[in-house]
């Protein structure tokens, strides 16, 4: 079975695909966020793998090639930016000082944990990108001496989390202003709350959209001072 699977070479893709649209039905009929997209499709992948005894390397010799669409995907996220320009200009203090805020709070968080529970150096700063998109995230754990495996599935943890959650914690601290929304995601949850934040709304995907940029820019100048701490 892995043998044939191996020499697939779409197989990586049309697991991918078919998991998420699996968790995307999911969704749609029990309209629960317990059944998320992201989290249902990571699940089924990795058991598929792990019930073919598959590694890593095999599933991605087809899975790369969805990678291929980060790019272009990736620069559409600047159409809503566009799109809310005047809106950005009006509440551009709000924004910096709440993306600002929202890193603080992420890398203080992150040192009581680290003191808390007596982490080392590397520990330590392995999380402190844990709230930045992986391309950023993982060259800044690499220079600050992190481990970069971990903080890559620390990212993808958090961003996963953060979708997953958002609607709960908006209701519960009643969070109705989208640019509020769009910053708190964009923010704490990098790509993967850019994606819930779309859903919400273009206010809230554009103000996301620009937070994840601004969250990732201050993290790489700021991390390597919050590294000292310990």
């Amino acid at each position: 079975m892995k043998e044939m699977l191996s020499n697939l070479v779409f197989f990586g893709v049309i697991l991918s695909i078919g998991a998420y649209i699996l968790g995307d039905v999911l969704k749609r009929k029990f309209k629960s966020p317990l059944f998320n997209p992201l989290l249902i499709s990571t699940a089924v992948t990795i058991a598929v793998l792990a019930l073919c005894g598959m590694d890593y390397e095999s599933y991605c010799t087809g899975g790369k090639y969805l990678g291929y669409f980060l790019t272009p995907a990736t620069v559409c996220l600047a159409i809503p930016l566009y799109e809310q320009f005047e809106k950005l200009k009006k509440n551009a203090p709000a924004i910096l000082i709440g993306i600002i805020s929202g890193m603080l709070t992420s890398f203080c968080s992150i040192l009581a944990m680290a003191l808390i529970m007596k982490f080392s150096h590397e520990e330590y700063v392995t999380f402190l990108p844990k709230s930045i998109t992986t391309a950023i995230g993982v060259g800044v754990s690499e220079e600050i001496g992190g481990y970069v495996g971990v903080t890559a599935a620390v990212i993808v943890i958090t961003g996963i989390l953060g979708n997953l959650i958002a609607d709960g914690v908006f209701k519960l601290f009643r969070i109705k202003e989208p640019v509020a929304r769009g910053v708190a995601l964009g923010t704490s949850s990098h790509i993967l709350g850019t994606v819930k934040a779309l859903e919400l709304g273009e206010i809230e995907g554009a103000i996301s959209s620009l937070s994840v940029v601004t969250a990732g820019i201050f993290t790489v100048i700021f991390a390597p001072m919050f590294a000292n701490f310990i």
